[in-house]
């Protein structure tokens, strides 16, 4: 690093004459520019994995309100934990809608699975065009019966 330092400044004053005169070295101007687009990166991806942690947590959320909707007439008769599709999937989106972000959930009998979308507003990087991250995160829920352990 530092013989290129050495190099950009000989180059600069075989091009001034010897003095840099106050004049911006192309160096200076690449280097910021560089530290510029670091310092977006860092700052912007940090607050787009914020953002995709965020999600995530309300996709596991909605999914495990979902998870909650057993088809309480087959678990009395057998005695089975099976989900009720339509009201698992309407559970999981009514979670959705009241913790106000937007997101799918489709559901089976033994599945609740919600995936949440969000968009994350750059700071940085909108210097060079880059208005928005778009995140995503998906989370699946079970009904289990009588849960006694940790999942293997």
């Amino acid at each position: 690093m530092r013989n290129l330092i050495a190099v950009a400044v000989r180059w600069v004053q075989r091009r001034t004459g010897g003095s840099d005169s106050g004049q911006v070295t192309p160096f200076a101007v690449i280097l910021t520019v560089a530290l510029f687009a670091v310092a977006g990166l860092v700052l912007d991806g940090g607050l787009a994995l914020s953002a995709k942690v965020q999600a995530l947590d309300v996709a596991q959320a909605a999914a495990r309100a979902g998870a909650q909707q057993l088809d309480l007439v087959r678990y009395r008769t057998t005695n089975v934990a099976v989900l009720d599709p339509g009201r698992a999937a309407s559970a999981a989106r009514a979670w959705l809608a009241t913790a106000g972000v937007s997101g799918d959930a489709s559901a089976t009998t033994a599945t609740v699975t919600v995936t949440v979308r969000r968009t994350s507003n750059t700071q940085l990087l909108q210097l060079v065009g880059v208005g928005q991250i778009h995140v995503s995160a998906s989370a699946t829920a079970t009904a289990v019966q009588g849960v006694t352990a940790p999942n293997p």
